[in-house]
């Protein structure tokens, strides 16, 4: 049965991913000409994430930072290369619109918990590491239930519980609470920050059912 969920699943995400590029191209060709005349070059932010059993792919997503640099060469804080622009895009999600080559491809699916950094992976216990068992997602569960206002324990339990109770109802209803939410803003920034706090670890290794 879950083998037939995740068919269909597999089916939507092609068909509504290639729908999407080509209603929303307009929306891609004006948002990169904006980044390109307000941040200039690239267009594209490309970082390499785990997917599917921790497989690395890399993402695409628009560009939403400066370069800057300090006199060393390394990059300015995030809150220092933020544009005006760039947290519009993000508090609209704009900047996730790339994600649909990726989901096209198969490496990532409309639905699922999100792709996070590479460096993380080694620091999930057994519970939290479960949220590779599917492909990752431009939104999930833990998007519509509080993105990035809850702590990172509470993010990766809504992720393993999507893991158990994946199917294709629970997909559309958080896909159209995801739509909802980008209208309405919610959830987008922790407090005032520009992205949440890395993710360090948890001490306590819990094993979960």
């Amino acid at each position: 049965m879950r083998t037939v969920r995740l068919s269909i699943k597999r089916l939507l995400d092609i068909v509504l991913s290639l729908l999407g590029l080509i209603v929303l191209s307009p929306v891609f060709l004006i948002t990169a000409g904006m980044i390109r005349k307000k941040m200039g070059s690239p267009v594209f932010f490309v970082q390499e994430r785990p997917g599917k059993d921790g497989e690395i792919f890399k993402m695409i997503k628009f560009r939403t930072m400066l370069n800057t640099r300090d006199a060393q060469g390394n990059l300015l804080p995030n809150e220092q290369r933020h544009t005006r622009f760039g947290k519009m895009m993000r508090s609209t999600s704009l900047d996730e619109l790339p994600e649909l080559i990726n989901v096209l491809k198969g490496e990532m699916s409309l639905v699922g918990p999100r792709p996070l950094l590479v460096e993380y992976l080694p620091r999930y216990n057994k519970h939290q590491a479960r949220r590779h068992e599917v492909r990752p997602g431009i939104t999930g569960w833990a998007q519509i239930n509080g993105r990035n206002t809850i702590s990172w324990e509470e993010k990766f339990d809504y992720d393993v519980w999507y893991v158990d109770n994946l199917r294709i109802t629970l997909d559309i209803k958080i896909l159209f609470l995801t739509v909802f939410k980008v209208f309405k803003r919610q959830d987008v920034n922790k407090s005032q920050q520009v992205t949440m706090e890395k993710f360090q670890g948890t001490d306590l290794d819990r094993e979960k059912q």
